[in-house]
């Protein structure tokens, strides 16, 4: 059966800003073609490229480590939480600013990858994206991780209200070893249930934090 792919993920390049007040990351050449061409064959060159970037850069996934100093890193994340997981996409378009439980109640979560939809990918790289953003409640984030879905995402700033330094969804998911991926975007693309999510980040050890591409896969 033919299937279709769907990009929930952000573009990074040179001097992107994903989270204001983290600095973007700068992408240059360590070896540039033109460097290259004096060691290989006429006609022959390659580009190697130096990137310096923190962590939580464009669409990226949270692991346990990241909150917690003994908590799992992403070289222990399993891939069942990550790859080919059974979708399930919460439309909170019309929720307001705090998403509670009762987006989810009606829901079976168990085993799947919830991604939140609040649309509010469309003012990414504008400082509005940083300001008033959409988050989940603590409850909800109790309810979320009592049901122990396969990851929770969100196409916004941060999963948790900016303003709480207590981060308690960040703490309450990461802390049942449910991964977190934020900054989604082309969440409005994608139906209800019906398709699987795929969000893998490199194998680092003693890294709580990484860019994915993250996708949907739909059925045709």
């Amino acid at each position: 059966m033919a299937s279709r792919l769907i990009d929930v993920s952000h573009e990074v390049e040179n001097g992107l800003i994903t989270y204001p007040g983290l600095p973007a990351p700068v992408v240059t050449d360590y070896l540039s073609r033109e460097a290259s061409a004096a060691h290989y064959a006429a006609g022959t060159t390659f580009q190697i490229g130096r990137i310096e970037m923190i962590a939580n850069t464009g669409t990226y996934i949270d692991a346990p480590f990241h909150r917690f100093a003994d908590g799992g890193d992403l070289s222990m994340l399993p891939l069942e939480r990550l790859a080919d997981v059974e979708g399930l996409l919460i439309d909170a378009t019309q929720a307001g600013r705090e998403l509670g439980v009762v987006l989810f109640e009606r829901c079976d979560v168990r085993g799947k990858a919830v991604l939140i939809r609040t649309d509010w990918d469309c003012h990414w790289r504008t400082p509005q994206y940083g300001e008033d953003a959409p988050f989940i409640t603590r409850a909800a984030a109790e309810w979320l991780a009592a049901r122990n879905p396969a990851l929770v995402g969100i196409d916004s700033v941060n999963i948790d209200d900016k303003a709480d330094g207590a981060r308690p969804v960040h703490t309450l998911l990461l802390g049942a070893g449910i991964p977190v991926v934020e900054h989604l975007c082309n969440l409005a693309q994608l139906p209800a249930a019906g398709f699987r999510f795929h969000c893998v980040p490199v194998k680092f050890r003693g890294v709580g934090t990484f860019p994915v591409r993250a996708y949907a896969v739909l059925s045709a």
